[in-house]
């Protein structure tokens, strides 16, 4: 294996276009990113230009090259990652007709809520098939724009996810990949692949016209980078490009999370719960199964919360100014002042109970209309307290999400974790208690670039699976145990935290449509 040989990777976030470089081992060389804007022209829209996408990857490839010193014929595979629910509209020409429908819009509201009066088995992807469709999922963007801009939608050659449109712009060649394909476009090779007679009833039963057919796994090589993409790039045309997948899935790979008995929780602003399984399962309070959306021949299932780093940020934002204040002047990061003021505060803050739904709930309820609540309050509580149980009420909301899974059968003796709360063991451990699951840390925190690394190794011909990627690729820096008295004491608030929300339900349901209709 040649040693001077590096790994690039592609990730498309919401807010910029970041390109990474890796060695074969998986250690990370260079980073680069390039923000662009997104717009919001109506409430509940959401947009980007694909042509600012395409800017900003030309300015980050070339920063990260540039940054790394690496010549561009020490590159010896590419592959990417994209947001997913992010529909581009394409004509003949390989033109955007319109900006790219954002993963957050929810504009097509009505025509999700008719996937709720659909007999089709592709109603088992949303939990058992009872928990409400979101009007992020590709098919009932494509359902609106039939509907309200019928003009684009008839000049439309392609109809794609994020991720297909830049296949399409680095290689010329037009794929579906897999994971977008099974996680949110309802496709299942096990049931025979598209559900045509779900998509007739949404609306837009003739778009299949526009999905490029070759639906490709993760990894596969898609062609060749184009003479064209090679020049603005700064890369060498030929260089094999790998399919790639949605980010959050490229953040699962990276942590090595690519066969059964772990889980990746992937933490942030929200948290996505994903891994894999070797039969399909389905049930209430999660989604999936999804046939081959990471690993062939596999199932990935996934919860989710929507509010959880979201959640402690407005704490800090709006109750904590002394706190940020403090930090600045002592040169202190404001969220570890925060934890050691709450450090000593007992398991159950003293009868304090916050449910996370402050932007509504993923699972295992799928509630747009959920609200955050906080009880148990008395005058002994200060703000130290409400800080740890919010603490507290994202660990819960995570382990409500493992109930779910594993009382259908999901079978998890390991979480491993990446993103902006690892940086707390504390806020790790109480993860690892609440679960009752060992959590690992990988070398790599950004696992998402990694993923998309491992998978252009992959596509290079480098590793031959993913496993031998990830084994060769992802290492581990730490596991932390539960401790078993501590999970039995935050079990008691666990159970109340689970049993709050349907005892609250309706009066939130009628307070949020009381608050609309104003």
């Amino acid at each position: 294996m040649a040693t001077d040989q590096y790994l690039l990777g592609i990730d498309y976030g919401t807010e910029s276009c970041r390109v990474a470089i890796f060695d074969l081992r998986g250690t990370p060389i260079y980073f680069a990113a390039t923000p662009y804007q997104t717009t919001h022209p109506r409430a509940g829209w959401a947009e980007q230009s694909p042509k600012e996408w395409w800017e900003a990857l030309q300015a980050s490839c070339r920063k990260a090259l540039t940054g790394s010193g690496i010549a561009p014929a020490q590159i010896a595979g590419i592959s990417y990652d994209a947001t997913t629910m992010t529909v581009v509209a394409m004509n003949a020409k390989g033109e955007e007709l319109r900006p790219a429908i954002m993963w957050m819009d929810v504009r097509a509201t009505k025509q999700a809520a008719k996937a709720e009066t659909s007999d089709s088995w592709a109603r088992l992807y949303n939990g058992d098939g009872t928990a409400p469709a979101t009007a992020e999922w590709y098919p009932f963007k494509a359902a609106w724009l039939r509907e309200n801009e019928p003009e684009t939608y008839n000049n439309a050659v392609h109809l794609v996810d994020a991720p297909d449109w830049l296949t399409y712009k680095l290689t010329g060649e037009w794929t579906t990949n897999i994971n977008s394909a099974a996680l949110r476009m309802y496709y299942n090779r096990d049931k025979g692949g598209w559900p045509v007679d779900f998509y007739e009833h949404i609306g837009c039963g003739d778009v299949f016209d526009k999905i490029p057919e070759n639906v490709v796994d993760l990894g596969k090589p898609v062609g060749g980078l184009s003479t064209v993409a090679a020049q603005l790039l700064g890369l060498l045309p030929g260089i094999p490009v790998a399919q790639g997948p949605a980010d959050a899935w490229a953040g699962q790979i990276g942590l090595g999370v690519v066969k059964p008995g772990k889980m990746a929780l992937i933490t942030g602003s929200s948290h996505v719960f994903t891994g894999q399984t070797d039969k399909p399962i389905h049930g209430k309070g999660f989604f999936g199964a999804y046939t081959d959306g990471v690993a062939p021949g596999q199932y990935t299932v996934e919860g989710g919360q929507v509010s959880t780093g979201s959640v402690m940020k407005w704490f800090k934002d709006n109750f904590a100014r002394d706190v940020v204040s403090a930090a600045d002047s002592l040169g202190l990061h404001v969220y570890d002042i925060m934890n050691d003021r709450s450090k000593d505060i007992p398991i159950g803050c003293d009868g304090l109970i916050i449910n996370e739904y402050f932007q509504g709930n993923r699972t295992p309820y799928t509630d747009s209309k959920a609200r955050g609540m906080i009880w148990g309050l008395s005058l002994h509580h200060g703000p130290a307290h409400v800080y740890k149980a919010i603490q507290e009420g994202i660990c819960y909301g995570n382990a409500h999400n493992l109930k779910a899974m594993e009382d259908a059968g999901m079978q998890v003796n390991e979480v491993v974790a990446c993103g902006g709360m690892t940086k707390s063991h504390d806020l790790m451990q109480m993860h690892a208690d609440v679960m009752n699951k060992p959590v690992t840390l990988t070398e790599v925190g950004d696992a998402v670039a990694l993923g998309s690394a491992m998978l252009a190794a992959m596509g290079a011909g480098i590793y031959s699976s993913l496993e031998e990627a990830a084994d060769n690729m992802v290492h581990d820096l730490e596991t932390i145990e539960p401790d078993q008295a501590r999970h039995e004491e935050y079990s008691y608030y666990r159970d109340k935290y689970m049993a709050a929300w349907p005892q609250m339900r309706d009066l939130t349901h009628d307070l949020v449509d009381h608050e609309a209709a104003k």
